[in-house]
């Protein structure tokens, strides 16, 4: 940890401290979309700011950067880093609902209804305490709006921690998990990272095959698709070649 510099955020939440509970094991637990609450997330007409902070998209970012670290510290000290990796991805989906983002960083909500809510959010998807707690702050302390730049800081840190490669892999349809493990050691090959993390994305259009995005940020691509081919062969065929016969 000492390679990552950030400002120490205190996890205290104004309620009861779920984070000094014993971490319970994580079960195997339904798909985050299957989750259901009492609460609805109305469409929102209107827009709020994406940040809080008054110096911009930069300090958003670092705020968002120190929380993440805050978590993962936190994580570490329980020894529960994977298990918190998979409660970030749950938030991740969770929050990737625009009607539910909206509402949580909507100021006119009560922030008790939203305390409420996200116990419901932790009962259904099994977070465990600490993780809870650590969405109660960021809705105590009105930060809630950077839990996508927070996610996605997260998942920097924790790659960095365990020398973990992470590749994202767009295809058509489903892949077999026998190919997605063929995919994440070729991508263990070609970086050398310990271990290899693969995402799954469908894009229709790809028409056919595979793409790979690893690297940082996404910096390398294997295209492996049937949209690459064609585009290939287009940009092959030059009409100014082909001689009509009389």
């Amino acid at each position: 940890m000492a390679a990552l510099q950030h400002t120490p955020i205190s996890l205290q939440s104004t309620k009861s401290p779920l984070s000094a509970r014993t971490p319970i094991p994580i079960k195997t637990q339904k798909p985050i979309h299957s989750l259901s609450f009492s609460t609805t997330f109305p469409s929102l007409r209107l827009k709020f700011a994406a940040t809080n902070c008054s110096g911009g998209p930069r300090m958003a970012s670092a705020a968002a950067t120190s929380y993440a670290v805050a978590l993962a510290d936190v994580a570490l000290a329980n020894n529960t880093l994977e298990a918190t990796t998979g409660d970030v991805e749950k938030i991740e989906k969770f929050f990737s609902d625009p009607s539910v983002y909206g509402y949580f960083v909507n100021p006119t909500i009560d922030v008790e209804k939203k305390r409420k809510t996200l116990d419901e959010i932790a009962e259904s998807g099994g977070l465990q305490p600490f993780t809870t707690n650590f969405l109660n702050i960021l809705v105590d302390s009105r930060r809630i709006d950077l839990i996508n730049e927070i996610v996605k800081e997260f998942e920097v840190v924790h790659n960095k921690l365990t020398d973990t490669e992470l590749a994202v892999v767009s295809s058509v349809v489903k892949l077999e998990s026998q190919h997605l493990a063929q995919i994440a050691k070729q991508v263990q090959k070609l970086t050398g990272a310990k271990n290899v993390r693969i995402k799954t994305v469908i894009d229709p259009t790809l028409v056919a095959g595979f793409t790979v995005r690893y690297g940082s940020a996404g910096s390398k691509l294997i295209d492996m698709s049937v949209k690459k081919q064609l585009e290939e062969i287009a940009a092959q065929i030059d009409l100014g070649d082909i001689k009509l016969g009389v």
